[in-house]
């Protein structure tokens, strides 16, 4: 019962956008509602001038997901598309 589960994608990509973006929780649902391509980052298939979640809901993910892990993800990616170029 109740609300179904966020994606794991949705979480981490929310977290990355909090922390590159230097805002507040509220603040960062309002830049994924107004922004589609944030939108898009964050998993979902076609653009909504709805809020995807509530701000607490971030709350929830970094409890999930660990500050440290999100900073790791980052550094790998940034590593793997290094050495594509």
């Amino acid at each position: 019962m109740g609300a179904p589960a966020k994606t794991f994608r949705m979480a981490l990509a929310s977290l990355i956008i909090k922390e590159k973006l230097g805002t507040s929780a509220r603040e960062t649902v309002e830049q994924i509602r107004e922004n589609p391509y944030l939108q898009y980052f964050i998993g979902l298939s076609s653009y909504s001038n709805e809020a995807p979640f509530d701000a607490s809901m971030l709350s929830h993910f970094r409890q999930r997901i660990n500050i440290d892990l999100v900073n790791k993800i980052n550094r790998s990616m940034v590593k793997k598309n290094e050495v594509v170029k």
